[in-house]
């Protein structure tokens, strides 16, 4: 009993619950600005996509990646405190092979435009880090390829209105999570340098990299305002706070180890926003 516990607790860590929002959040959102009444909102194919992006999509994305990562993460101080090394036991392995195949069954229950977005995620999920693609050691494909972040929000958004969302929220969703993405690999360039892996981080070096996302999210806050002045505004807080913390003297470390926490406040506020427009019209 106790090393299934230990198992299960493991497996939980591996999948990074500081970041299950990550998944799970844009998902919560297209049900929640697809949804024009209350009614649409608490459906069996909502529920079932809320509970496989919260848990076995995280299991399966960080699974696979701290697989071929395994190596590497013997040098990344991340994986002494904030996350988990990959553990190389049967278990593991068979965890992580269960989670890409619990996909199936939720594919089988998608209107065929998810479907295909569906099929787009699990490819970007598992080509980021597998060879021969591996996006995540290919500087700009690896900021490029985690548009990823953005399909479960296109996904639910789909399987409640049988369309696609505005090309504006896809596409400041998309330039939001490169910039995002980018920003969390600064911490890892002395690291990745070290075990040789080539990141748009370490093509630039830090100050670049700032630079970089500060314009990118420069970029989304005002193709978000073209859908929305008001979430345009909101979006407009990270090039912001990319400024800020650079010059804050914070450790990168540090520094970015706040923005889940902001990420999910922006959140509430968008999901909040968008209830109200169901509840009041």
């Amino acid at each position: 009993m106790n090393k299934t516990i230990n198992n299960l607790k493991y497996l939980l860590k591996l999948s990074r619950p500081r970041f299950w929002l990550y998944l799970a959040g844009p998902a919560l959102l297209g049900i929640i600005l697809g949804a024009e009444t209350t009614g649409q909102l608490f459906t069996v194919q909502n529920v079932i996509l809320m509970l496989y992006f919260l848990i076995p999509a995280n299991i399966m994305l960080y699974g696979v990646n701290d697989y071929f990562d395994r190596d590497i993460d013997e040098e990344n101080p991340k994986k002494e405190d904030k996350e988990e090394k990959y553990r190389k036991d049967t278990f593991t392995d068979v965890a992580v092979g269960i989670s890409i195949f619990v996909a199936f069954p939720v594919i089988l229950m998608l209107p065929i435009q998810a479907l295909l977005v569906m099929i787009a995620f699990l490819a970007l999920s598992i080509t980021y880090s597998a060879p021969p693609l591996r996006f995540k050691a290919r500087p700009f494909l690896d900021s490029l390829s985690n548009g990823l972040y953005i399909l479960p929000f296109v996904i639910s958004y789909i399987a409640v209105t049988s369309s696609l969302p505005s090309v504006e929220l896809i596409v400041a969703g998309w330039i939001w999570t490169m910039a995002m993405h980018t920003y969390s690999a600064i911490p890892d360039i002395v690291p990745d340098r070290k075990a040789g892996v080539e990141t748009t981080a370490t093509y630039f070096g830090r100050q670049k990299t700032y630079i970089y996302c500060t314009v990118l999210w420069t970029f989304s806050s005002l193709v978000a305002g073209l859908w929305n002045i008001q979430t345009g505004l909101l979006i407009a807080a990270y090039p912001v706070l990319s400024v800020f913390f650079y010059f804050s003297g914070l450790d990168d470390s540090e520094a970015y180890w706040y923005y889940p926490y902001i990420n999910t406040l922006i959140g509430m506020v968008l999901a909040i926003a968008g209830l109200w427009v169901i509840v009041h019209g």
